[in-house]
């Protein structure tokens, strides 16, 4: 087991942190897999002794963990107001800190920029790590100057820009099913594949979210990290080990290769907000009525990008990433859509489906419908399809993500050159946007989205 740390939370207050974060820290430290860890939370908001030990202590119950780390974690955890942006505040933290500091902001991206310029008036303990949400910066030059920045603090190795996504144990499997079997890694090209949909359509509305999602929009929100990052699994390479190194030098050159369809945000992109409706049984107002939103932003909550990816075994293959909320049901699935065979022999009859393979991302299940004959008439094609259900990790998303994190592991980070390629993909799309070239389209809450996207997906 390797020495203690302590993880300092900015943003401790927030949503994120107790909803996500704090559940998979109780994870973790109940998995054998742990390290003893002393959390600091911080931020604006003042909290007792008692009010923040009560949030750590829910978070942890909402996943009924238990034993001597999780004790122990919450025996020692305290809460520290101040602005984070103080470079005072910052040394107090540091002070508090009784091993290698863990900094993990639980922030909007600009926020945690600021942070990071104060930081360089401070004098970071050695084996100090930066963590971060998504998404990273909030545009391309800006990726680039959060990334100097924090290289200007700590090395790449000590910085993570998680992506809780790629804990996701169904994402993990994708890594599993691409390269340690003989059934699909040789068909997994352009000769085989006609299409790959990557889908992320939820019935959830806004959920108080207007601070952050309404500058955000699906297409930051989803598509520019988390979707293109399983994308990156899909379409990559086999990496020559599963190691930070290789696998994620293997995901950076694919997504180099990827680019919009045409290298034309118009006919590349398409966006939709929701109007008013009803979603089992309860009422949706229309996204530019909810409390905190600014309509005159024009933000979509239903976004779309067709992509391709410049290789040769991808080479023609039309890529669709899409997401979207308030929808009338949930598809959060990367569907493989295989070409039909080149030839039915004669004597066998009927119009087989597309063979497809499902991989669906919450639940976790994997669905493979295939071609074949069989029931009352065997000469009939028909389709069979065979399924499987994973069962859930011993750590949630995140705590996946921390355990990269207190093992000095970023496997399931984001390297900062990929980031800033996340944010060259979609930067024509966010600007053809901006200037309406692209128009926003409508949908009713509770629907399956405008009426002449659903023939495509």
């Amino acid at each position: 087991m390797t020495d203690k740390r302590t993880l300092i939370i900015f943003g401790a207050t927030g949503d994120l942190a107790s909803r996500l974060l704090l559940p998979g820290l109780g994870t973790f430290l109940q998995s054998g897999r742990a390290v003893p860890v002393q959390l600091i939370g911080t931020g604006r908001s003042a909290r007792s002794a008692e009010q923040w030990k009560d949030v750590v202590t829910k978070s942890f119950a909402s996943q009924d963990v238990k034993g001597p780390e999780v004790d122990a974690t919450l025996e020692s955890t305290t809460f520290i107001q101040g602005d984070p942006t103080d470079p005072e505040h910052l040394k107090a933290l540091l002070d508090a800190a009784d091993a290698e500091p863990i900094l993990y902001f639980a922030l909007p991206p600009q926020i945690a920029s600021d942070i990071c310029e104060a930081l360089q008036g401070v004098e970071l303990p050695e084996g100090t790590t930066l963590a971060f949400e998504k998404p990273f910066g909030t545009d391309v030059a800006s990726a680039e100057a959060l990334n100097k920045t924090v290289l200007e603090l700590v090395p790449e190795e000590r910085v993570h820009r998680t992506d809780h996504f790629l804990g996701r144990t169904t994402v993990l499997n994708i890594i599993g099913l691409r390269f340690a079997n003989r059934l699909f890694e040789p068909i997994w090209n352009a000769d085989n594949i006609e299409k790959v949909d990557v889908f992320y359509d939820e019935t959830l509305g806004l959920e108080n979210r207007a601070q952050y999602y309404d500058e955000a929009g699906a297409l930051v929100d989803m598509i520019q990290s988390h979707l293109l990052q399983i994308l990156g699994l899909v379409t990559m390479d086999a990496p020559a080990a599963i190691d930070a190194v290789e696998f994620r030098s293997s995901l950076a050159r694919v997504l180099r290769s990827t680019r919009l369809k045409g290298d034309d945000p118009k006919i590349a992109s398409r966006r939709a907000v929701y109007t008013a409706g009803t979603i089992d049984g309860k009422e949706l107002p229309s996204y530019q009525d909810e409390d905190g939103v600014d309509k005159s932003r024009g933000t979509e909550t239903l976004a779309e990008i067709e992509v391709e990816v410049d290789t040769a075994r991808w080479k023609g293959v039309p890529f669709t990433l899409r997401s979207g909320k308030a929808l009338g049901a949930s598809r959060k699935e990367v569907l493989i859509t295989f070409k039909p065979v080149t030839r039915l022999p004669s004597g066998l009859s009927g119009r087989p489906k597309a063979d497809t393979l499902r991989i669906v991302l919450n639940p976790d299940e994997i669905e493979l419908s295939v071609s074949a004959n069989g029931g009352g008439n065997p000469f009939e094609m028909g389709q069979v399809t065979l399924s499987s259900s994973f069962d859930d990790g011993e750590l949630t998303p995140y705590g996946e993500v921390l355990n990269g994190i207190f093992h000095d592991d970023p496997l399931l980070s984001i390297r900062g050159d990929v980031a800033e390629r996340c944010w060259e993909i979609v930067e024509p799309v966010v600007d053809a946007w901006k200037s309406g070239d692209v128009p926003l389209e409508e949908y009713r809450a509770g629907s399956r989205g405008p009426a002449d996207w659903e023939s495509s997906s």
